[in-house]
This record gives C-alpha cells, sequence and structure tokens, in this order.
C-alpha cells in the first residue's frame, strides 16, 4: 500500500480539490489533540469504499492522532492512528459482520473489537479483542 501522507497543521490549509472522500469531513479524521490531520489517500480511500459497500454512514470516534494526543489516551506507542491510517468506528445502528466484512473487503487488515467500536486500520494483519455473541472472522 502506497502510505503517502500528506500533513497539514489544520484542516482549513488541505488545498481545495484535494479532499474527495464524500462522505468524510476532514474535521473527522483530523486528530482531537491538536487539530492537525494527516490525509493518507489510501487509507481514506479503504474507508470511502467501506462506507459505500455498508450504504450506512459511519461515525469516525478517532482517526488520525498526534503524537501528544495518542499518549494522552492511552494509544500504542506505534499506533496506527499516528501514521494516520486507522479508525475507529461506531458499531451503533450497523451489523457488525457486514462492518468487518465491508471494512476487510476494502482493504483493511488490523482490526481491534470493542464494545461500541471497530477498530480498522491498514497496518499489518492482526486482530485483537472480541464482540460478544458474534464471530470475528
Amino acid at each position: 500500500m502506497n502510505r503517502a501522507a500528506l500533513a497539514f497543521r489544520r484542516c482549513a490549509d488541505i488545498p481545495a480539490g484535494l479532499w474527495r472522500w464524500i462522505d468524510f469531513r476532514a474535521p473527522e479524521i483530523a486528530s482531537k489533540g491538536d487539530g492537525s490531520i494527516l490525509v493518507v489517500p489510501a487509507a481514506l480511500d479503504a474507508l470511502q469504499a467501506a462506507r459505500t459497500a455498508v450504504a450506512r454512514p459511519f461515525r469516525i470516534l478517532s482517526a488520525y492522532r498526534d503524537p501528544i494526543h495518542n499518549a494522552l489516551v492511552g494509544g500504542a506507542p506505534m499506533s496506527e492512528h499516528k501514521a494516520g491510517v486507522a479508525f475507529d468506528i461506531a458499531t451503533a445502528g450497523h451489523d457488525r459482520g457486514e462492518l468487518l466484512a465491508a471494512c476487510r473487503s476494502a482493504g483493511f487488515r488490523g482490526f481491534g473489537f470493542y464494545a461500541t467500536f471497530l477498530h480498522a486500520d491498514m497496518g499489518r494483519r492482526r486482530e485483537w479483542g472480541s464482540w460478544a455473541g458474534s464471530a470475528t472472522s
């Protein structure tokens, strides 16, 4: 995967015409810490593909995290969130199996299963956590 990232100090700095992901706004993807954003087109293309496949809105709980914010929320030191290739998607209103299948099909490889959200990232193939009463594979 091409991980070419474009870094911006704030969403307003993103050049007109660069943002092509119709179901997401840059502030949803920006760090909740300092407001900076890493735009990784391949990761955002995958997120958009998963959203299109599910055909229901995604609520993004966490996407890019600046290093300080990542540390403050207890994120892993090498978190894929810091690379701009991870998204925590709220599961409310979604069939979890359908959401997982759409993310897998879109190219996500790392999955964390939590009570209220699915972590999906473009890192190495791995899974952690569980959804009680539902298969994760």
